[in-house]
């Protein structure tokens, strides 16, 4: 087949479009940045992802010379505050922390979801990656996830988890424990982690799998107790605490935070961002503030963080596929 013939005239004005949209970006670049940045949250204030925003943000700042602030866009277990950045101009100043659920779940939770996390969004970095603590009230029966998979069995559909959403930490750790040991527990969700964690210490649910970042504190202060961990190995923070694979061979859950802007972003804006973050997260107070919730920091390149949202948003549909769990 032929194609048709560019004149000189298309030619050039069609090369002068893409010089000046490569001179627009550049030159931007070069200015990047000179004023605020804004870094929304797309979930409540309290939670796992809104204290890593605030944590980030800070070391973010003053690595980049600029000042982070953050903003709580809560709603549709993260897609309303996701869509807002995907929404927002490609200069840079407009971000988001986003998490697991509104990356690699969405697209299998959410119907004609507004947005395709691979096309729209340009990852930055992976932040860290965080597991789930099972928190049980101090008086509860449950000690093992042994007696949890018990007591579940004897009474199918009477044991109830709390969680911050559809597609939420808690509730993808529970529907993958679910899905392993063919149990039958009740979801309760909640508009976010905070009151998922109040239902739980009120006594209105069994359980909850809350990631360990907003979780710790309180096994800490003994408000509720920590029956496992959802990570591969046991955590240094809490060696007594054993994980849910050592009873149920191969389970490993949690959260992961990665750092995105719009689409179109200039690759020299996105570049400049990966380096301050670099910065950013290899700071004393970073480094102790996350190891000392048991997180895990993250590191690659914006292309080793795509082929890990391919890779978990592979492996969570397959999950959602096994619990008979359709798009709404």
């Amino acid at each position: 087949m032929k194609h048709p013939t560019r004149t000189p005239l298309r030619a050039a004005l069609a090369l002068g479009a893409a010089l000046g949209l490569f001179s627009a970006g550049n030159a931007l670049a070069q200015t990047y940045p000179n004023h605020t940045i804004r870094m929304i949250a797309p979930y409540e204030p309290g939670g796992g992802v809104d204290i890593m925003a605030r944590l980030v943000a800070k070391q973010l700042g003053e690595a980049i010379g600029q000042t982070v602030t953050v903003e709580n866009r809560p709603g549709a277990g993260g897609v309303v505050g996701t869509q807002a950045v995907v929404s927002a101009p490609a200069d840079g100043y407009t971000l988001v922390l986003a998490s697991t659920s509104p990356i690699a779940v969405a697209p299998f939770l959410v119907k004609n979801l507004s947005y395709d996390p691979l096309k729209d969004l340009a990852p930055v970095t992976m932040v860290a990656s965080s597991p789930a603590i099972l928190l049980v009230r101090p008086n509860s029966s449950i000690h093992s996830v042994a007696e949890l998979i018990a007591q579940a069995k004897a009474q199918p559909g009477k044991l109830t988890f709390s969680s911050s959403g559809i597609g939420g930490t808690a509730h993808l750790s529970a529907q993958l424990l679910k899905v392993m040991t063919g149990v039958d527990m009740l979801h309760v969700p909640y508009k976010g982690t905070a009151p998922a964690t109040t239902a739980l210490l009120a006594g209105d649910v069994t359980m909850s799998f809350t990631d360990v970042v907003a979780g710790m504190r309180y096994v800490q202060g003994g408000q509720l107790r920590g029956v496992a961990v959802t990570s591969a190995k046991r955590l240094p923070i809490l060696p007594d605490t054993p994980t849910v694979s050592e009873t149920v061979p191969g389970y490993i859950s949690g959260v992961w935070y990665g750092l995105f802007a719009p689409a179109k972003t200039p690759p020299a804006i996105i570049a400049t961002l990966g380096r301050a973050m670099d910065k950013a997260m290899h700071t004393p107070e970073m480094v102790q503030n996350l190891s000392g919730q048991g997180t895990i920091l993250g590191a690659g390149t914006p292309e080793d963080f795509t082929r890990f949202i391919r890779e978990e948003t592979a492996r969570w549909g397959k999950v959602m596929q096994a619990s008979g769990i359709k798009p709404e």
